[in-house]
């Protein structure tokens, strides 16, 4: 668990983490409280956390994106200081008590835009910082790190609050950015050696989309959290307005985060124990059932002293589903698209949060509180029906390249640029293996959609029984020679297979298209 530490840019990034994350929940818990002490209804409340999620669908995307073509620590470095000056800003405008519900929701978007903005680069580091046995113990700590964070942040921005008004919490969070700005500053971190043409922006973007869409396993986690979160949300989004019914002070909203973070450090303490005898799926599957059971009975419990148990309860449930999850999306993405792919389930659970916000807002707003919880709470159990369907992947694959194609002869000069490039592989298969052949390539096929082909079929000559034609478009010569780069050692089960049916070597062909010269 402790072996990342000895690390020493690891140690200060997380050192220097703890310190923001805190100012940053006194930040939240501040925005949250401030809002209902500007006598708001509910729905402008589940609001304040809509303004924190939605910038992370909007930019999460060309985050990603971003954070794969450029300098990672720049990015990170530069997505700092634009937060250190929002909420610079915000200090000044609540001490000046400028404030009103819709300017701290747009300064609330803006500050969380920026940490949108790095944070699938912040998550794709994680595996430059460390070696690839320590990731899961890296994640875990980071885990631990950021609850921590969760639990002293809210409860130090309730007693701040109380003493010394929320503009004080607002000051704190500008005064924690000044840390990780420093240690990011002097990060000196190694410049990777690109073998082929950098990407641009629409192509990385287009690459991430392809990347997710064709990889089952990451399909799959994906499309998973975002459902879960949409009811989670429930427990974030109205938390304020249950803690302000029971308790009029800030200190009783800070002492219940402070307990669902607290419960979330003792989650991530037993994940690795529980990882140690458990399959990820049931892991999983048993925090979101827990998770559901407590958002459903924050709704039956108007005390302080019960609801912090439950508080404790959904924490720990909390960390287990989403620190797996994270180290799951992880270890699933090859590192030329990790922080895309890092941005893509970024997007759809901070969407999802976002979403879920609003509409389970809308239905405290017209049903009750205790109503919405409680719809949310057995929603969140309900998803557990789709491991029936999909289950989380449970070992890692091996993603270390695995370029073992033949690079073709090009005769004469080559714009890299130029395209779209066909290429065609033939096969000839043993008779009696058609059959199997077939659902191979076409399993294939979608590796190959997943590493750059934005076109592809298999087609079977009708005067030849045993001859097919593999047929794939790429759109330029620099794509293509990325797609020899992107395949991975996970791939070559397949690739075997589907070569064991052949009867003799594949003959492939590469050619571009032409374009007229006249006007």
């Amino acid at each position: 668990m402790w072996r990342p530490l000895r690390v020493p840019t690891f140690r200060n990034l997380l050192a220097a983490n703890v310190v923001s994350d805190i100012g940053a929940f006194m930040q939240t818990v501040g925005a949250a409280w401030l809002m209902v002490s500007l006598h708001a209804g509910p729905i402008y409340v589940a609001l304040t956390q809509t303004a924190s999620s939605l910038p992370y669908f909007l930019l999460s995307l060309p985050a990603g994106s971003a954070g794969d073509i450029v300098d990672r620590r720049k990015l990170i470095l530069a997505a700092e200081v634009w937060m250190a000056g929002v909420a610079l800003l915000l200090c000044v405008l609540t001490i000046g008590g400028f404030m009103s519900p819709w300017l701290l929701l747009v300064l609330t978007f803006a500050l969380s835009a920026g940490e949108a903005f790095e944070t699938p680069s912040w998550r794709a580091v994680l595996p430059e910082l460390v070696p690839k046995e320590d990731l899961a113990a890296a994640s875990a700590l980071n885990g631990i790190e950021f609850n921590l964070a969760r639990a002293v942040g809210p409860a130090l921005a309730g007693v701040v609050i109380a003493a010394a008004g929320v503009a004080a919490a607002f000051v704190t969070n500008f005064v924690a950015f000044f840390g990780v700005i420093l240690v990011v500053a002097k990060w000196k971190r190694p410049v990777r050696k690109l073998t082929t043409p950098p990407e641009t922006f629409t192509g990385a973007t287009v690459a991430a989309i392809r990347y997710v869409r064709y990889s089952p396993a990451i399909l799959t986690v994906v499309v998973r959290t975002g459902v879960v979160t949409f009811f989670a949300s429930a427990l974030f989004a109205l938390l304020p307005t249950v803690a302000h019914s029971v308790n009029k002070s800030a200190i009783g909203y800070g002492l219940l985060l402070g307990c669902f973070g607290l419960g979330a450090v003792l989650g991530a303490l037993i994940m690795q124990p529980a990882r140690a005898r458990w399959s990820t799926e049931s892991i999983l599957s048993l925090g979101v059932v827990i998770l559901g059971a407590a958002i459903a009975m924050t709704s039956g419990f108007h005390r302080l002293s019960t609801l912090a148990p439950v508080m404790l309860i959904g924490g720990a449930a909390w960390i287990l589903f989403i620190s797996l999850i994270n180290t799951l999306v992880q270890n699933l993405a090859p590192e030329w698209v990790r922080a895309r792919v890092l941005a893509v389930f970024i997007l759809v659970f901070q969407g999802s949060f976002a979403l879920g916000s609003v509409v389970w807002g809308a239905v405290a707003q017209r049903a009750g509180v205790g109503i919405a919880l409680i719809s949310a709470g057995i929603g969140t159990i309900a998803t557990t029906v789709l491991a029936l369907f999909a289950k989380f992947p449970d070992a890692p694959a091996d993603l270390s390249p695995w370029n073992h194609w033949r690079m073709p002869l090009v005769v004469g000069d080559n714009d890299f640029e130029q395209g779209p490039v066909l290429v065609t592989i033939e096969y000839s298969v043993i008779p009696e293996r058609n059959a199997e052949f077939v659902v191979a390539i076409h399993q294939y096929g979608r590796i190959r959609r997943r590493d750059g082909a934005y076109s592809w079929g298999v087609f079977h000559d009708i005067e030849v029984a045993d001859r097919y034609l593999e047929v794939m478009l790429v759109n330029s010569w620099a794509e293509h020679l990325r797609q020899h780069e992107r395949l991975t050692r996970a791939d070559t089960e397949l690739e075997r297979r589907m070569l064991s049916y052949l009867a003799k070597d594949m003959v492939s062909s590469h050619l571009i298209y032409t374009h007229s010269k006249e006007t």
